[in-house]
């Protein structure tokens, strides 16, 4: 890890202590319990060993923040209710009165501060690596604003690319290289792993192992622009046979289905210099691989859920629903809807 690395890790952290100021405290495990998604404000439960170690760093942050407000509310209560002998009016007190509880609280930060950043780098340690290799190693890149994520493989034929969510083996490490397109854009899926930081022209990586099978919000967390709150992923943690079975499916390429010329016609005129469906011409590389679209449970970075109804409003409406994304309202006709509806709906 270069020095560069090591301070991105370093503000990563921190701006996970710093965030458990914002957000709110809310129930833990019977979401995924129930096989429910997982939100983001989950963040001070952990399920996996990536993310264990930063959980109880965030408790520690929390715990002195509130003790630190309490005492200065105590402090404040008593300056305003306790009772001080008259003085003339005008009178100063002697100017080092006092100072021997300035030395004492001065020397106590100092202390606390150091053993804080103590804590800091052994959790940033314990993090650092997996205990054993990763049994998957992946790729997220992202986009303004949407997640590009590669599977890789020793055999190129059998990497894949899909977007916007990522599929895990449940109780296994999973090594994740992280970059950027674009902006700084931040990686945070909490109930896996801290944050990590995904630079432009750096490759960063992190790790993450679900213990627990279920569906786990993640999002950027580093302001990227005007939809930076409308760029969030999921990480779904399987059964190995059920992600083998995920994986084996992603691997192939479309299935064109006779009966959808019209449409795909039209989806090679329209839509094909951005995405890329694996068997046909459309190769785009400037947004999601439409390949096994209806695999996914959400479009458009989390937007909305992948239904017919919601697919045709992103289609046609995108900037009226993520304003400044690279997606343009496309102008159809109901017969070029109902056409390219035909089509998109194939991608299995």
């Amino acid at each position: 890890m270069n020095a560069f690395e090591f301070r991105s890790r370093i503000g990563a952290t921190a701006n996970y202590a710093l965030s458990l100021c914002a957000l709110a405290i809310l129930p833990t495990s019977a979401a995924l319990a129930e096989n429910q998604v997982a939100p983001l404000n989950y963040f001070l439960h952990s399920y996996g060993p990536a993310s264990t170690p930063t959980m109880f760093l965030g408790w520690v942050f929390a715990s002195l923040l509130v003790a630190i407000f309490v005492i200065i509310a105590l402090l404040l209560l008593m300056a305003i209710f306790r009772k001080r002998p008259a003085v003339a009016p005008g009178l100063l007190g002697r100017e080092d009165e006092g100072m021997r509880w300035v030395y004492i609280g001065t020397g106590l930060s100092a202390c606390i501060l150091f053993a804080l950043a103590i804590y800091t780098l052994i959790t940033l340690n314990a993090i650092a690596k997996p205990t054993r290799a990763p049994a998957l190693t992946l790729t997220v890149t992202g986009y303004d604003w949407w997640w590009k994520v590669e599977y890789e493989d020793d055999d190129p034929t059998r990497s894949f690319v899909t977007a916007n969510e990522i599929h895990i083996p449940v109780g296994q490490p999973v090594l994740v290289k992280l970059k950027s397109a674009d902006v700084i854009h931040a990686f945070w899926v909490p109930m896996l792993a801290g944050k990590t930081q995904m630079i432009p022209g750096l490759t960063n990586q992190q790790w993450l192992q679900a213990d627990v099978e279920g569906v786990y919000s993640g999002q950027c967390t580093q302001y990227c622009g005007v939809q930076h709150a409308h760029m969030g992923l999921e990480v779904v943690a399987q059964s190995e046979d059920e992600f083998r079975t995920w994986q084996d499916a992603q691997r192939r390429a479309a299935d064109m289905t006779a009966g959808v010329d019209a449409g795909k016609a039209l989806f090679m005129d329209r839509c094909a210099g951005c995405h890329a469906i694996r068997g046909t011409e459309a190769v785009g590389a400037h947004a999601p691989d439409l390949t096994h679209l209806n695999s996914r449970r959400l479009i458009a970075a989390g937007l909305l859920t992948k239904s017919p109804d919601h697919l045709v409003q992103w289609i046609t409406h995108a900037q009226d629903l993520k304003p400044g994304a690279r997606m343009p309202n496309m102008v159809l006709s109901a017969a070029e809807v109902d056409a390219l509806s035909a089509f998109l709906s194939t991608l299995n």
